[in-house]
């Protein structure tokens, strides 16, 4: 089981940094990082704790995902969370994906919106640009993918996707491992 990845999963739906849920559960935000990382593992004290906080009992977080396998996603599955400061919107578009070899997600970028950049890691990325403009940055080189564009990378390098149209853009991006 990847208890790391369901916490991180948890937190990001309730809207928490590594550094806010620290703060409400009393650990450092490196110990949290540790933790989604799955380098190293909570105590049951310390998992009960981060469970309260997170808004879900012990039965709800191990429970078996496969045991009631659903097929169709409504929107009313899907969880969505809103960075102003980076501006832009993601909304995870299957619940649990981030336990599943593949994470779809819809994003949104306001005008001047940016991704946060990542680490490199083994992943792979696919992009499909809905609306607007985005360049992705890998490592030192940058892309430009327009509207009806289709992006497919592996993620070895730095990298970061930014909105560069006037207005709105979207896109449809699926990546395997989570790392979103």
């Amino acid at each position: 089981m990847q208890i790391g990845s369901k916490i991180k999963r948890l937190r990001l739906k309730k809207g928490l940094t590594q550094e806010e849920l620290g703060e409400r559960t009393d650990l450092t935000k490196g110990y949290i990082s540790q933790l989604e990382r799955e380098v190293t593992s909570p105590s049951i004290e310390t998992l009960f704790s981060l469970l309260e906080v997170l808004g879900t009992t012990p039965k709800e977080f191990f429970e078996d995902p496969k045991k009631n396998l659903k097929v169709v996603y409504s929107p009313h599955d899907q969880t969505t969370y809103v960075n102003d400061e980076l501006r832009y919107k993601i909304r995870w578009l299957v619940p649990r994906s981030n336990e599943n070899e593949m994470e779809p997600v819809h994003i949104t970028f306001s005008s001047n919106g940016e991704f946060k950049q990542f680490e490199p890691s083994s992943a792979e990325t696919f992009i499909y640009v809905l609306t607007g403009k985005v360049e992705i940055e890998l490592g030192k080189r940058t892309y430009t993918a327009n509207r009806g564009d289709s992006v497919y990378y592996d993620a070895s390098d730095h990298h970061r996707i930014f909105n560069a149209h006037d207005g709105p853009s979207e896109l449809l991006l699926v990546a395997t491992e989570s790392y979103l």
